[in-house]
């Protein structure tokens, strides 16, 4: 696998109950292997065993600061053979300074914002070769691995993490035959240019996956194109009635997002660390 990456685990707080429901649903529908117990979940994806966010625990509460190791212990022992640690905690209200248990283990936080909308702004359509529409033929998902190769930035090996795309794209072609969802792509020329997928979870809500653009086609308006495209697909052809996306608050996009009318209501807390194996 990989020789140069991160491990990462994540916490959620400050209501993002809803993102991680919404997730397991997801992880449940796309094959994975979701196990409850008494204090926490386990998901797993034999599948795709490089997947980070595949294979993980879930915990009902932030546990006390002198039990935090004991969590990442937990996680090794529920899954031995991993060179990544994930686990996600499904809280309403929390925040970093409850994780320092976690960080004296060495790991960084990062901050991430649940973001819900139920109607979409949409952006003035320039007359150009744009296209956007639904990914279908196994040409189609093949320049959705290329594209997602392209846009690689974090130092992964390049075979691992084709073969983990390629796994991954089994996954949502399987969601979407099912009637689950759909994966969109804005094209030029032909040129797949930007992709993102929707998936609608149940109780008439739609999440969004990965949206990536082509190193050499950003800041061009293609996202933001491509998120109200698929927001207005999921409102009137998948009957979503709320759509939900997960943004980095500190990074340009989540500005994207607002843009078209999506709302901050909640918090996710990632903390992550140097690891030699694996992919988010």
């Amino acid at each position: 696998m990989t020789r140069k990456s991160r491990r990462l685990i994540l916490i959620t707080a400050c209501g993002s109950v809803l993102a991680l429901a919404v997730g397991l649903i997801l992880f449940a529908m796309s094959g994975s292997i979701v196990e409850q117990f008494g204090d926490h979940v386990i998901v797993r994806s034999p599948h795709n065993p490089s997947h980070w966010w595949g294979n993980f625990l879930l915990l009902g509460s932030i546990p006390a600061r002198r039990d935090q190791s004991g969590w990442i212990a937990r996680f090794h022992e529920a899954f031995p053979h991993s060179t990544h640690v994930a686990i996600g905690i499904d809280v309403d209200h929390g925040s970093a300074e409850a994780l320092q248990g976690f960080s004296e283990a060495g790991l960084g936080v990062n901050c991430f914002a649940v973001m819900t909308a139920s109607v979409v702004e949409l952006p003035a359509v320039a007359d150009d070769a744009v296209v956007l529409r639904p990914l279908r033929s196994d040409h189609d998902w093949a320049r959705s691995v290329e594209l997602g190769v392209r846009c690689e930035d974090r130092g992964l090996d390049p075979v691992d993490y084709r073969a983990f795309l390629e796994a991954k794209a089994v996954s949502n072609r399987r969601l979407v035959a099912k009637g689950n969802g759909e994966w969109f792509g804005a094209f030029i020329h032909d040129e797949l240019a930007c992709q993102l997928g929707l998936v609608v979870t149940g109780e008439g809500r739609a999440r969004f996956q990965t949206v990536e653009t082509a190193p050499d086609r950003r800041r061009q308006g293609l996202a933001r194109r491509l998120v109200a495209f698929a927001s207005t697909w999921a409102l009137n052809q998948l009957a979503a009635q709320e759509l939900v996306m997960v943004a980095e608050r500190d990074y340009w996009a989540i500005d994207l997002y607002r843009s078209l009318g999506f709302v901050e209501n909640a918090v996710q807390l990632a903390v992550e660390r140097a690891s030699t194996d694996g992919v988010t």
